[in-house]
């Protein structure tokens, strides 16, 4: 038997909270009530909801200050406003800002059923039409997880943009994949590309193509990556790794709905929906001037947060016996499983490299096994193995890069234009990798602390 829907009650009238919580169980629905927007956001925090509906004037955070509150953190749960006759076009102009609807007051209790009702069917037919399969590659049973795939397949069926935050490792490239497989784009190119793996000055041409001749080197025409990803989806990650240069023209791109190749005389007019996702605090290299305002706010339209590892441990093991079928079919081996105590040091671990960390771990235990489990031991030696940091090639290139300037810098004094003259560097090109690494050439002067 399916568990009923849930629906969080808000108002700080408590006759009210009374009859309309007895009229909505009576029609099967689950309903947990409360007086106050703040207490309604611990409950939404401690078990998820279907629906909220809420009172527009609440003592502390109103009605619509919950709403913001709650879009920010679960942008697919619809939101049924309560409002006397006196705020009735504020409740019209919070419609067109994404609430759900309103009622109101005094309302019958055939209205509050139907309203209710509409309301949970939007929700539950666009998490249906997408079925499964758009998440097969996401391995989970954590509450959490749950949750944040509920907001993904909503905000799927829209077109807007959407921006990934989370560690490193965390599946960012993979929830991206899977928000398209839920689009309806599913059935056109899902194109990935990694800002921070791709030189400053090969990524321009290869976002936005070239022309034949544009610059030394181009002996033939390229179409661009966000022309290939035509119709369906581009996947832009580490986004905060993009020059302020390019960041201007792909918010040209996002305006206008067109590129222009480098060396071309006209622009191609495209249609694609952009997911963004990155590791850092784009608030702060806003505030630096490395990342443009502008940019953010059309990239971050609706914003999802993926967990670390480490907060959803019970999908660990899940995880783990997933990887080892893959390993199992691409090195041609037949390993049963996991010994019940290695399990559960995986499952304890701390994994600061996050999914790709444990998947490296699962693949360094399989390929020098030679017995029917993985037994402790094994995984023991390669979780240690792991935390010596052996980083993935893009993170390898980028210390070294960081590391490099940091030893010109040194060297220099904190002279940008030596620098540059030793990297055989143009002043304008140092300077952005200096951005991109963060990096102030003041600290390197004599007498400063390095």
């Amino acid at each position: 038997m399916s568990q009923p829907q849930r629906i969080v009650l808000v108002d700080d009238d408590a006759d009210l909270l009374r009859l309309v919580g007895m009229r909505l169980g009576a029609a099967g629905y689950e309903v947990e009530a409360h007086g106050s927007a703040e207490a309604a956001l611990n409950a939404m925090a401690a078990r998820r909801a279907d629906l909220l509906l809420t009172d527009w004037r609440l003592p502390g955070m109103n009605g619509l200050e919950l709403f913001d509150e709650v879009r920010r953190r679960y942008p697919a749960l619809p939101v049924i406003l309560l409002t006397a006759h006196g705020t009735v076009p504020d409740a019209v102009d919070a419609v067109s800002r994404g609430v759900f609807g309103y009622l109101v007051k005094p309302f019958d209790g055939q209205a509050l059923l139907g309203k209710v009702a509409q309301g949970l069917a939007l929700a539950g037919n666009a998490a249906a039409s997408a079925g499964d399969g758009w998440r097969r590659d996401l391995i989970s049973r954590s509450p959490i997880m749950e949750e944040l795939l509920a907001e993904a397949r909503m905000v799927a069926a829209t077109g807007a943009s959407v921006l990934l935050r989370g560690e490193s490792g965390s599946g960012k490239e993979v929830l991206a994949r899977a928000i398209h497989l839920a689009s309806p784009r599913a059935a056109h190119p899902f194109i990935a590309v990694n800002c921070g793996a791709i030189p400053d000055t090969l990524l321009e041409s290869e976002l936005f193509g070239h022309e034949k001749g544009a610059f030394t080197g181009a002996s033939a025409r390229q179409v661009g990556l966000i022309a290939q990803a035509d119709g369906g989806t581009l996947f832009l990650d580490e986004i905060g790794d993009m020059p302020l240069a390019l960041q201007v023209k792909l918010l040209r791109m996002l305006q206008e709905r067109e590129v222009r190749p480098v060396g071309a005389g006209k622009a191609i007019a495209v249609d694609v929906r952009v997911i963004s996702a990155t590791h850092r605090d784009l608030d702060v290299l806003i505030r630096d001037g490395l990342f443009r305002e502008d940019l953010y706010y059309r990239l971050n339209v609706v914003s999802l947060n993926l967990p670390a590892l480490a907060a959803r441990r019970e999908d660990i093991p899940l995880l783990a016996l997933h990887f080892l079928q893959q390993v199992n079919a691409r090195y041609s081996k037949n390993i049963g499983g996991f010994a019940p105590e290695a399990l559960a040091f995986l499952a304890g671990a701390r994994w600061p490299g996050n999914i790709r960390q444990l998947s490296n771990v699962v693949e360094q235990c399989c390929v020098l096994s030679t017995g029917p489990l993985l037994t402790l031991a094994q995984v023991q030696k390669a979780v240690a193995s792991a935390s010596n940091d052996i980083p993935v090639l893009a993170e390898a290139r980028r210390q070294f890069e960081r590391d490099y300037l940091e030893r010109l810098l040194r060297l220099t004094g904190g002279n940008v234009s030596d620098a540059a003259r030793l990297a055989d560097r143009n002043r304008t090109e140092f300077y952005r990798l200096l951005q991109k690494h963060e990096l102030t050439p003041g600290r390197f002067k004599p007498g400063m602390d390095d």
